[in-house]
């Protein structure tokens, strides 16, 4: 089934960062092999340049690392990692809070409904 994009944000940003959550998430981890162009680019039901754009895009990160013939990896320096996740999760706060201050949500509303709902989830997953 082929992935859905959204149009505000070029669609091989887009694959990228599906694969680096992928990454993050450990459903792909450390030192482990990577789909191919191809294969992502039938999964996805995009032209391989667009995934070879996002490789590229992944490569530059120092995420995932090119072995010639043998494919791509994921990389193994935890470093590179961790400076990853943090700037998706900064990326995130910043959508977070946009989003609070158009709806007039002050920073003590914000922190407090945060740790309701992680309070409620955690409650939840056990």
């Amino acid at each position: 089934m082929a992935w859905k994009f959204s149009s505000d944000k070029p669609v091989y940003l887009q694959i990228a960062d599906r694969i680096v959550k992928k990454v993050l998430s450990g459903e792909y981890s450390a030192g482990e092999q990577i789909p191919t162009v191809r294969q992502i680019a039938l999964e996805a039901a995009v032209n391989p340049n667009t995934v070879q754009h996002a490789f590229a895009e992944l490569e530059n990160e120092g995420l995932i690392i090119s072995k010639g013939t043998l494919g791509r990896f994921v990389t193994d320096d935890t470093e590179v990692v961790a400076a990853c996740r943090r700037r998706m999760a900064e990326q995130l706060v910043r959508e977070f809070t946009k989003n609070m201050e158009q709806l007039s949500i002050t920073k003590e509303q914000a922190v407090t409904m945060i740790e309701e709902v992680m309070k409620w989830t955690f409650l939840n997953v056990n």
